[in-house]
């Protein structure tokens, strides 16, 4: 057992071996049960390794020597590479299915084969009682310590709760890598929306201030489970999660992240709007495709946030205020 600090600063002991109450795909009742109760579930083996490894080459060969700009996880705006002092990319990708076909083909292919997988597919089922589509992903090498949140704030199914996450481990993940950590049954509680005094585009601090309370007056505990290559872990859109702080920097902790609501429901945004998605059928599952940029039009906004960052970001946070009010 490692001990690491956890979001609210207290000690935790997280495990640097897997588990035997983690289920594999067949136990279609455990999963569901465990995932209701739970507010998450960690499915052993869903991934091959063999699509996991291949995945990371073609990151490293076309994505990681990139000079250019790409939409980045974190602030959802264009961005540079950011690496850490050893070498690991910082700042995220945001939706890989929405990456340039032309710059990026086979990291493109392999990541949306991944994010569709016929076994994510089979979970999915599971959880929602009926098909998945991915509305939203993310790419991670380095970490960046994402703070203690609820998807939810962010996006979510027009039913609030319904949209499930997905950490897919693409390398076993090192204790000190910074695990992805979630607090059990916290999607039992229920916490201000977005909007008004804790809105995204000018209170998002007293959100994460919000979330940091309710942790500590709930005393909620800290959950960071080990995670092979080729694991998937499933929380709903309410269980407040992040990732560790690191404490090793010489680990990466590369992975997928991806976002799945039922096939016959709407993207909510900031719990406020209904979001128009992009829908094109890949391996059988229904991808959103957001600035899509094999799409020429998507690629002129592209050249505006680029060229314009500061004004078009301005823009952006009043639209988001719009929303929210």
């Amino acid at each position: 057992m490692y001990k690491i600090k956890s979001p609210i600063g207290d000690i935790i002991e997280i495990p640097d071996e897997v588990k035997s109450k983690y289920p594999n795909l067949e136990n279609t009742t455990y999963i569901r049960d465990y995932y209701l109760e739970n507010g998450y579930v960690l499915i052993k083996n869903l991934i091959p390794k063999k699509e996991c490894d291949i995945a990371y080459q073609a990151y490293l060969q076309e994505v990681k020597p990139y000079k250019g700009f790409l939409y980045r996880q974190a602030s959802g705006n264009p961005e540079k590479h950011i690496f850490t002092p050893k070498n690991l990319l910082l700042n995220s990708i945001l939706n890989v299915q929405s990456l340039s076909s032309k710059n990026f083909p086979n990291f493109k292919e392999q990541s949306t084969r991944i994010l569709s997988h016929s076994n994510i597919q089979k979970a999915l089922q599971i959880l929602f009682r009926e098909q998945g589509k991915l509305v939203q992903s993310m790419f991670f090498e380095g970490n960046p310590s994402t703070w203690a949140h609820q998807d939810t704030y962010y996006l979510d199914a027009q039913e609030i709760g319904t949209m499930v996450g997905a950490w897919v481990a693409l390398e076993d993940i090192h204790p000190g890598a910074g695990r992805f950590y979630i607090y059990p049954s916290s999607h039992k509680i229920d916490i201000q929306k977005n909007g008004g005094d804790f809105d995204i585009a000018y209170h998002h601090k007293r959100y994460k201030q919000l979330i940091i309370d309710i942790i500590k007056k709930q005393q909620l505990k800290c959950v960071a489970p080990m995670m092979e290559k080729g694991d998937v872990l499933f929380w709903n859109s309410k269980t407040i999660h992040g990732s560790l702080e690191t404490t090793e920097a010489q680990y990466p902790r590369t992975s997928f992240t991806a976002h799945y609501i039922p096939k016959t429901m709407e993207l909510l945004q900031y719990q406020s709007k209904i979001k128009s998605t992009a829908l094109k059928i890949i391996n059988g599952m229904p991808i959103n495709m957001p600035k899509d940029q094999d799409r020429w039009l998507n690629q002129l906004i592209f050249k505006v946030e680029t060229t314009f960052p500061k004004t078009f970001q301005t823009f952006k946070r009043l639209g988001i205020k719009l929303i929210t009010r």
